[in-house]
């Protein structure tokens, strides 16, 4: 690693080099528990119940209602894209890390217990959209700070399968809180007032359930980990200030250590790809393979299952070949299955005798993709911890957040562009499938970028400029 030193840049360690030296089961399962209660407003709030609720015909129109929220959420994205790095710096400043994903984390379970107040009305669709778009923010502000607290809890020897198990925790977080909610609320298994449709009651409850269960669920990791001590010189800087030294520092990064800007575009790519596996996956298993709602729900639930066991495993793996290593494996592993589900498609096809139907291509195919999408997920937040200055992991991870809004257009983009140009020349009902390519599209190019980044052991860490 790189140990010179330079006039007014901090000591070229880094956060996780100069952090613990063993890891506490204890802390590693408190700041786990917080990635296993962000489920409820990942899995629940934003993907499944409550956007699926604010985009039905009761709030005006499924059309007019889905413009509406992805006007809102991109307008948050912008937010976070301008403000992820400045928050994540500030907090590392002022030694106040954890004080502001405890702030950040009531902010999100706040804004979902609000939505509690969204009726089933189409004059209630601003203020629905609106506390999803703000609790989006708020969520990203504080997945800055939980991400940098990774080299808190871990070591060199095991950073890995910490950030692997944090990934696993957040999967089956998702899987028991969907369980709860489709026994309780949507689906409920006995009578009960919580299971009244009347006004949307049972899905306006599923927020306050959601707030609940990620309030609790966030607040062992602000119990069991220390504060970032606040650093000896530390100075005050205002909130226009603080872009200064931000763009400054972007501009030391590059200079001294360039491969970590290298992978941060990299991850910004293929991290998008990595999102439209799951943001696409249930369409296109409805739209293109005729999967009924519930047999939607029920692959959904297999698939966290698979994808938090290849968290583990990728976690295992990161700590002994490296995350480069793993997050190339897994990008090929999601080209390879990828591809055979546009080739293979809903046909049915006889192989030494047997019949393989479809579903079953959905099936083996799709839990492959699951399989390898939690690996590169975990192995991309360990990569940028080991690259991590001293007590910059709080704006490192900032940029992180900021790089993945800046491309976050891509999968959609080139997901919508191939199901276009497919259109005219296949069948009807067949063009849906072709939009897999773009998200291939998306992957492969993320691959190409990340090739020839060097893994963090050979990457000296930057030096930056304290002021």
């Amino acid at each position: 690693m790189n140990s010179a030193s330079a006039p007014g840049a901090m000591q070229p360690a880094s956060e996780l080099e100069s952090g613990p030296r063993s890891s506490s089961r204890g802390r590693v399962l408190a700041w786990a528990s917080w990635d296993w209660g962000s489920a409820a407003f990942n899995a629940v709030m934003t993907t499944f119940v409550f956007t699926v609720y604010l985009t039905s015909s009761v709030f005006g129109g499924e059309d007019n209602a889905s413009a509406v929220l992805g006007a809102a959420l991109a307008v948050g994205g912008f937010a976070i894209a301008l403000l992820a790095p400045v928050t994540g710096q500030r907090s590392d400043a002022g030694g106040r890390r954890k004080l502001w994903l405890g702030v950040n984390s009531a902010a999100v379970a706040i804004l979902t217990g609000l939505c509690f107040f969204v009726f089933p009305r189409p004059e209630f669709l601003i203020l629905g959209v609106s506390l999803i778009a703000l609790g989006n923010v708020f969520f990203e502000f504080a997945g800055v700070n939980y991400n940098a607290m990774l080299a808190q809890v871990s070591t060199p020897q095991n950073i890995g399968k910490v950030s692997g198990f944090g990934w696993a925790a957040g999967y089956l977080g998702g899987i028991v809180a969907l369980l709860v909610v489709l026994q309780l609320f949507v689906q409920p298994a006995f009578d009960w007032f919580g299971a009244s449709t009347q006004d949307g009651l049972n899905i306006r409850l599923v927020a306050v359930f959601s707030a609940l269960w990620f309030f609790v669920f966030a607040l062992p990791v602000l119990f069991a980990v220390p504060e970032l001590p606040r650093p000896a010189q530390a100075s005050r800087l205002g909130f226009l200030a603080s872009y200064g030294l931000l763009f400054r520092r972007i501009k030391a990064i590059y200079a001294t250590s360039p491969h970590t800007i290298y992978f941060l575009l990299a991850s910004a790519v293929f991290r998008d790809g990595l999102a439209a596996v799951f943001t696409f996956g249930g369409i296109i298993a409805a739209g293109t393979f005729g999967f009924a709602l519930p047999q939607v729900i029920f692959f959904a639930i297999f698939g966290n299952v698979v994808a938090a066991i290849g968290a583990v495993i990728g976690g295992f793996l990161d700590d002994k070949v490296g995350p480069k290593a793993v997050i190339t494996g897994s990008l090929a592993g999601l080209l390879v299955a990828g591809t055979a589900i546009l080739v293979l498609g809903n046909g049915n096809y006889s192989f030494f005798g047997m019949q393989w139907a479809g579903s079953t291509t959905f099936w083996v195919f799709g839990l492959f993709l699951c399989l390898f999408v939690g690996p590169a997920q975990s192995s991309s937040r360990a990569y940028l911890a080991r690259l991590a200055p001293h007590g910059e992991s709080g704006e490192l991870f900032g940029l992180y957040a900021t790089t993945g809004r800046a491309v976050s257009f891509l999968a959609p983009a080139l997901f919508t562009l191939c199901i276009t140009l497919a259109t005219p020349f296949v069948p009807a009902g067949e063009a849906q499938r072709w939009g897999i390519l773009g998200i291939m599209v998306v992957l492969l190019a993320g691959l190409l970028v990340l090739l020839p980044v060097k893994p963090p052991e050979k990457a000296p860490i930057a030096v930056v400029p304290a002021h």
